[in-house]
């Protein structure tokens, strides 16, 4: 059995129209064309959202950071003196920029068997990926609680309570 192109009868114009219309090879030439965009696409959303959860892991360690150095100090002021700085410093470290940073400290009275809970805001910037549609900022917290030293002394008496 042989078969025959549909073109095989035709001459001119009406062959080139009946050449351009043919789906011969098309979809290899379409992926050819789209698989690079698709491909580039995903990296983009890839590079934002590995963005987004490192910052997000900076912000917790940096909590973690200044609720620590926090509940080793002796007075409230000095503890939120210390949560405030110790959290910049381990936010400006990790490479993080924050547009705004606050640090909320709660201690307790800084009693010895007590907590020292601090809570970081920070607007991170994500304005250079506005082409993903990628809202240009997003405000991310992070909490975290350290005990204060049972045996520690106090700032008052200088003894342990």
């Amino acid at each position: 059995m042989t078969r025959t192109s549909p073109r095989c009868g035709l001459r001119g114009q009406e062959a080139r129209i009946v050449w351009w219309r043919a789906d011969e090879g098309s979809v290899a030439s379409e992926i050819t064309l789209v698989a690079p965009l698709l491909i580039m696409l995903l990296v983009f959303v890839g590079v934002v959202i590995h963005r987004g959860v490192e910052a997000r892991i900076r912000i917790d360690d940096a909590a973690h950071q200044a609720a620590r150095a926090a509940s080793m100090e002796r007075t409230a002021t000095a503890a939120i003196s210390a949560a405030q700085s110790t959290a910049a410093a381990a936010l400006a470290d990790a490479g993080v920029a924050c547009r705004s940073l606050s640090a909320t400290t709660s201690t307790g009275g800084l009693r010895p068997g007590g907590t020292v809970t601090v809570t970081i805001a920070c607007d991170v910037d994500f304005g250079d990926a506005l082409i993903l549609g990628v809202p240009g900022g997003k405000r991310l917290t992070a909490t975290a609680a350290e005990p204060v030293d049972v045996w520690r002394s106090t700032a008052n008496t200088g003894t342990s309570s």
